[in-house]
């Protein structure tokens, strides 16, 4: 959006994952649940590793741009542009859209850059989705 993109963020699963103390232990929201809400949450249980990980900053960065996340599935509008940054969501939004009714047949691209989820590949993915941005 500092490119002077419209910007959407969505989710495609059923629950919020954010990584826990473990790989099999995450903690799962709602996507009812605000973002403040996970926040909290998080530095209640353990302020250090949810710091030291990023997650915290990153909620915080999430919870000025919206109050909480969205689910991709409940969203009608339209887009011309659909960008996943993960194989799995990819189809997902994919399998969405075919299995949506026709309304305005206009045509949407759906483009997926893999992205290791982690701070430092997210921001080098970025600056790639941006340039791509700007090459489309």
């Amino acid at each position: 959006s500092k490119r002077g993109f419209s910007v959407r963020s969505f989710g495609t699963g059923t629950h919020v994952k954010l990584p826990g103390p473990a790989p099999d232990k995450p903690n799962v929201y709602d996507f009812k649940t605000t973002y403040d809400q996970m926040y909290n949450d998080l530095l209640r249980k353990d302020k250090e590793l949810y710091t030291q990980n990023g997650i915290l900053h990153m909620l915080d960065r999430n919870k000025r741009i919206k109050p909480r996340p969205e689910r991709f599935q409940n969203c009608k509008d339209v887009f011309d542009l659909i960008l996943t940054c993960e194989e799995r969501v990819y189809d997902q939004v994919v399998e969405d859209l075919n299995s949506r009714e026709q309304e305005t047949c206009q045509p949407v691209h759906v483009i997926n850059v893999d992205i290791q989820d982690n701070h430092e590949e997210a921001t080098l993915g970025a600056f790639l989705i941006c340039e791509l941005c700007q090459c489309v």
